[in-house]
């Protein structure tokens, strides 16, 4: 159910990738774009059994088995991100993550952080649109000891203007560096924005700069109380744990926090039917290459109807998934107009998601020859269809993929905790396989047809600002 393209604000503690702390990517949710395969494969060939549970306070347990080294992966999960917040405190979901490290009145700063270290662990924290993320990676026997960290602040953060402030200067420095200097993301803010005229996804992760300027302790502390509670978060322990034994831990650390009050419903503004073809052009004298970027509005798993979900999956790989993708093949490597070409479908999204194209032109074509040529390949699906054996060898690696997968335990516990942060159920994680195998090539070209309308995308262009550049003062 993860895909290709969410945005995510990360603060992390450690350089881990894909999670890293001074990060603002649209590649984190690369979840693996068959975020569901991993347990359907593993429950196929006698895999570790799933186990999961509902405390009493209402806060969700799911325990991945994997005994095959002495650690775990513990995961925390609030379902809040920033399609939340309140309508002109855009990066409030962001700043909130930051500050959760700056401790309790059982645990001061930097308290936490330095256990980790100390065990030899590692600790990493994110933000997406629709979710806030905090994980450790400890020896087993220390499990307790991390939970009990995190249930501490879960409710008992303490704040004052002396941390708050200075730490809205990191985010501020943090988009200075990860979206004012990078050309691309400021292109992908700017095509989001246009993309989604009336939902909060329109507006960045990280936060509009005037917006986080204002933000202070008491947007900070409101929105913590109005959210963070264990009625409002899963937890996702994969490794070596029973999980009865994981469940008793919970009991006796998650299970003490009281629930929080009338946690507000998800029920976000929501897009109207697209109307109107959509193109921009972000001009930037940084940039090396021209690239050019469409994003589509399509339908997350948790919005789509039966089957549209997978058949997108699908679709996105067989035109943008790899060297033997129809844009790789057609742009790069019959016509040679590219240099680089591909897609992506994000299913991992509460409300509608994104389905993208993209290609960087060769030396003497242009932006608009390289839309050409893209749309060319879009139309050939649209009234052909895709062929059986591109349909099966997509199908088949895309399974493949997830079995690969399978060995890294945090990815997934991200698979399990995006998933269920989003509208999903351990079942549809469970189940992910069997709906790619069922996907047809008819389910492939209707969903084309109905989905990649140009009425519903923004393209944006990426080229160098040649204009003259005001002189730099020392």
């Amino acid at each position: 159910m993860a895909g290709c393209g969410a945005r995510i604000a990360s603060a992390v503690k450690v350089p881990t990738v894909p999670l890293n702390r001074k990060f603002v990517v649209r590649a984190l949710s690369l979840l693996g774009c068959a975020a569901f395969a991993t347990s359907a494969v593993a429950a196929e060939s006698g895999g570790p059994k799933v186990a999961d549970y509902t405390l009493s306070n209402g806060l969700e347990l799911v325990v991945i088995p994997d005994h095959r080294a002495p650690v775990v992966t513990h995961m925390i999960w609030y379902k809040v991100g920033a399609a939340d917040e309140t309508p002109g405190k855009s990066g409030l979901a962001h700043f909130l993550e930051h500050l959760m490290f700056k401790g309790t009145a059982k645990n001061p700063a930097g308290k936490f952080s330095q256990v980790v270290a100390r065990i030899g662990g590692q600790e990493n924290a994110f933000t997406s649109n629709d979710y806030t993320g905090y994980f450790q990676r400890v020896p087993s026997d220390q499990l307790k000891t991390v939970m009990e960290f995190e249930a501490d602040r879960m409710t008992g953060l303490q704040l004052t203007d002396a941390v708050v402030l200075p730490e809205r200067d990191v985010i501020l420095e943090e988009r200075n560096q990860r979206m004012e200097n990078n050309p691309r993301a400021r292109l992908s803010e700017q095509i989001e924005a246009a993309l989604f005229l009336n939902h909060p996804y329109g507006k960045p992760v990280i936060g509009w700069r005037h917006e986080m300027e204002g933000l202070t302790r008491d947007d900070a502390i409101g929105f913590y109380r109005r959210f963070y509670g264990p009625n409002n978060a899963v937890v996702v322990i994969a490794g070596d744990v029973d999980p009865a034994e994981a469940k008793k831990l919970a009991e006796d650390t998650y299970g003490k926090v009281g629930p929080r009050s009338a946690i507000p419903p998800r029920n976000r503004p929501q897009e109207p039917p697209p109307a109107a073809v959509r193109s921009l052009t972000l001009a930037d004298p940084r940039v090396e290459m021209p690239t050019l970027q469409r994003d589509y509005l399509v339908p997350s798993f948790h919005t789509a109807k039966p089957g549209e979900s997978p058949a997108l999956e699908v679709l996105s790989s067989i035109l943008g998934g790899g060297s033997n993708s129809r844009l790789y093949r057609a742009l790069v490597v019959d016509k040679s107009v590219a240099v680089s070409a591909g897609a992506w479908y994000d299913s991992s999204a509460f409300d509608m998601s994104k389905f993208g194209v993209y290609g960087a032109p060769r030396e003497g074509v242009t932006l608009p020859q390289l839309e050409s040529a893209i749309d060319a390949v879009i139309a050939d699906v649209i009234d052909k269809g895709v062929t059986a054996e591109e349909l099966d060898r997509v199908k088949t690696r895309l399974i493949a993929d997830a079995v690969y997968a399978q060995d890294n335990q945090a990815t997934m516990a991200r698979w399990y905790g995006s998933a269920l942060t989003t509208g999903g159920t351990v079942k549809d994680v469970q189940g992910w396989s069997e709906r790619i195998r069922a996907v047809s090539a008819q389910e492939v070209q209707d969903a084309a047809r109905k989905w990649l309308d140009k009425r519903r995308s923004v393209t944006g262009y990426l080229i160098k600002d040649t204009s003259p550049q005001p002189e730099r003062r020392s």
